[in-house]
């Protein structure tokens, strides 16, 4: 065999020996990107909705929060004009700031009139004490006269008993009359005298003519003060558009005042929320006002019953309305959210917007996620 065929059955053996190892390699697969992208979703998924869950109990947040503020109407107790507005829309206003001024004229004169009563009950109580004076004294006149009768009659019987031929019947038919007339004068004597008594009545203060003419001078110098409306607390003035000359009537609101006093955020959170919550929990909340802010709060009270009908009346429940979906969303229950910073208070307008977020523990990863949650909340505030 040539040298060349050699050469060549090599190269022969080579190429096949390269074939077979090529034959017994094993191939490797490829990897399907759909497959991974799916996976990373459903694990993200479940992630999500562990989370989820959890949070719900641990750390629940709601969106569905407003501002509540107590609203007091600015109600006159007595009619009349106004003579003085002090207040314009939105006035800032202090605890016992005069806001309006009725016209004092009857009033006043209804105080002067009741100051006249006095005087004149008190001459009317004068005269009757003059009167009781006059029937004690006539009372003593009359037992006076009693005494003298009756000593008249005792010496005219002792008289007829030593001698009864000394007096004449005419006599002693006038002693006996003299005694007669002077009982029954003093009868009518104590008679007048307990009816002066009880016209006077009791004396000082505790007569019944003196009370009643004081009671209608408090009752007027009251109702002059009713002239003049003060605000009862720190707040504003809302609902507001009249002006001096109008004409108020007692029981009519003429504006409303929006206490700065009483405020609080009502968070309306699901059901299922409520199971680890309790007053006192630690709250964060963001305002529409505010973007960007996170704000501290406390849970205050917890609603224990909503309004499930559509009609509402006074005194019944909250009425709150659950969205609805294809998922029956569970019921809501209103918590309330007490502010503590007066600076916030400021910032707070009733009816406002608010996200909460509740910490109802130590939980350090939810508590980091939750507040992670508000704050891109709060910069999303920016945009909403």
């Amino acid at each position: 065999m040539t040298e060349e065929s050699k050469n060549t059955e090599e190269v022969e053996q080579s190429e096949n020996e390269e074939v077979k190892e090529e034959v017994k390699a094993p191939e490797k697969k490829k990897v399907n990107p759909v497959v991974w992208t799916t996976r990373i979703v459903l694990l993200l998924a479940a992630i999500v909705f562990i989370w989820y869950v959890y949070s719900d109990r641990f750390t629940p947040y709601t969106d569905q929060a407003r501002v509540t503020e107590i609203t007091i109407p600015v109600v006159p107790r007595v009619s009349g004009n106004l003579i003085d507005v002090r207040v314009k829309l939105h006035s800032a206003v202090k605890t016992g700031d005069l806001l309006f001024q009725i016209d004092t004229s009857q009033y006043a004169l209804a105080v002067r009139g009741a100051e006249a009563n006095i005087e004149n009950v008190v001459q009317q109580l004068g005269a009757q004490s003059a009167s009781v004076k006059a029937a004690a004294s006539a009372v003593g006149v009359a037992r006076a006269q009693l005494d003298r009768a009756q000593r008249n009659y005792n010496r005219t019987e002792r008289v007829i008993k030593k001698n009864p031929g000394a007096l004449s019947q005419a006599d002693i038919d006038r002693v006996e009359t003299s005694l007669s007339q002077a009982v029954e004068k003093l009868a009518n004597a104590e008679a007048n005298l307990a009816k002066a008594k009880e016209q006077l009545g009791p004396e000082g203060e505790n007569n019944p003519q003196l009370r009643m003419a004081i009671n209608q001078l408090n009752n007027a110098q009251l109702q002059l003060s009713w002239t003049k409306i003060f605000a009862p607390t720190d707040g504003y003035i809302e609902s507001f558009n009249l002006d001096a000359g109008y004409f108020a009537q007692a029981g009519k609101p003429l504006a409303t005042l929006v206490s700065k006093e009483d405020l609080w955020i009502q968070a309306n959170f699901k059901e299922n929320n409520l199971s680890k919550m309790k007053p006192g929990d630690k709250v964060e909340f963001i305002l529409d006002i505010a973007p960007g802010r996170i704000f501290k709060g406390t849970v205050g009270s917890i609603g224990y019953g909503v309004q499930t009908g559509d009609k509402f009346t006074p005194g019944d429940l909250p009425d709150i309305k659950s969205k609805s979906s294809w998922l029956q969303d569970p019921q809501r229950f209103p918590v309330v959210i007490e502010i503590s910073d007066p600076e916030v208070k400021k910032l707070c307008r009733a009816g406002g917007q608010a996200d909460v977020v509740i910490y109802t523990g130590d939980h350090s990863f939810l508590n980091f996620i939750a507040h992670l949650r508000i704050k891109i909340n709060s910069w999303l505030s920016y945009v909403r």
